[in-house]
């Protein structure tokens, strides 16, 4: 069955979950809705937003539920639009668990852009998790890649926060690609950064844009003419609350 089309795995899914034609079975739903969710199928994306948000066979949880909605509403879902704007922004990733609460199948970022202002949204409810002022987060955002989660630099800096594959592995995410996922690596690199430099702002960003060993090596920000107008750069739009079309 997950070799059928998309349309077919949701009508399956549809039948298994509601016992009609054949007996019940929340698993066999779950399995073929993420099947035809990941091929696009927002149908299936709102069906088991609905699923988690419900607790319909499944654990509920919000916020896997909101992902699921989220991916349903960028393909024009009007439901699923409402839903999440009753649930907020998603801060989990679109994935299907298993009874045990192992992944079991996870969605393929591909959609729309997300806006700049869910861009947004997210890092306020997600840098508090990493004791991280959003203003700060929003900055490096807008220095990295002008809040373009397809930007990708010519030393392979990748998304949102312009993670290179090494950085990326390092703080554990998955897909580079993935705005969540990039957004996560990024935030938890620029607090180990924090952390390994004493709370010093200055240097951690230097860091962020050069490499921590090129601050450790200059004992301060290094003498490049690109880190210091990147930390020069980030501190006022910080404080001017980042205007749309910074200088």
């Amino acid at each position: 069955m997950a070799q059928a089309d998309p349309a077919s795995q949701a009508q399956w899914g549809a039948r298994f979950e509601h016992g009609e034609g054949v007996p019940r079975d929340f698993d066999a739903a779950v399995r073929l809705y993420c099947h035809a969710a990941r091929a696009g199928n927002a149908d299936a994306s709102y069906r088991l937003g609905w699923m988690y948000a419900n607790a319909r066979g499944v654990a509920r949880d919000d916020a896997r539920a909101a992902a699921w909605f989220a991916l349903a509403a960028s393909a024009g879902d009007a439901h699923a639009q409402r839903m999440l704007e009753r649930l907020g922004e998603p801060t989990a990733r679109a994935e299907c668990m298993r009874p045990d609460g192992q992944v079991y199948l996870r969605a393929v970022f591909g959609g729309p852009s997300p806006s700049r202002d869910r861009v947004t949204a997210w890092v306020q409810q997600l840098a508090p998790q990493y004791d991280l002022d959003p203003a700060l987060v929003l900055a490096v955002i807008q220095a990295e890649s002008n809040f373009n989660p397809k930007a990708h630099s010519p030393k392979d800096a990748r998304g949102l926060m312009q993670l290179i594959p090494a950085t990326a592995a390092r703080f554990g995410v998955e897909d580079v690609w993935d705005p969540l996922d990039n957004l996560r690596g990024g935030m938890a690199y620029l607090r180990w950064l924090l952390k390994t430099f004493d709370g010093d702002e200055t240097l951690a960003l230097a860091g962020y844009n050069a490499g921590e060993g090129a601050v450790m090596r200059h004992r301060g920000v290094p003498p490049y003419a690109e880190t210091r107008d990147y930390v020069r750069k980030i501190s006022r739009w910080r404080r001017t609350q980042l205007p749309s079309n910074p200088a």
